[in-house]
């Protein structure tokens, strides 16, 4: 069974299968703001969505991240790195794109596992 949460005409926020959780593209909340700020507003919509999906940032399977200018990878890498629970690293891809907007610097789109209650 394929569950979608939050669906539009364009998109569902997410995506639920087999125990696999899908998040929509997801971007910062003020895209006025720099690199570190667009990454740390990015990462805490994630935490809203997987949580709200059954899930969390330890059960990330994949990531694959979308950044306006490479300059910004460093940076954006240090946010990350700090986001990301020790031992708990998913597959990850970073490429250089274009974005929707002209202000957004990166945006991220995650595959996780739901969280199975133990009984």
């Amino acid at each position: 069974m394929i569950e979608r949460i939050e669906t539009k005409q364009r998109m569902s926020r997410i995506v639920k299968h087999n125990g696999t959780i899908y998040l929509c593209g997801q971007v910062c909340k003020d895209a006025t703001q720099g690199i570190v700020e667009q990454t740390s507003s990015m990462l805490e919509k994630v935490d809203e969505l997987l949580t709200q999906a059954g899930s969390s940032r330890e059960h990330i399977l994949s990531a694959t991240i979308y950044i306006k200018d490479m300059d910004d990878f460093a940076q954006m890498n240090d946010v990350w790195d700090n986001w990301v629970p020790e031992g708990h690293a998913p597959a990850r891809a970073c490429v250089k794109a274009s974005m929707a907007r002209e202000a957004l610097l990166v945006e991220i789109s995650v595959v996780a596992a739901e969280i199975i209650p133990t009984r």
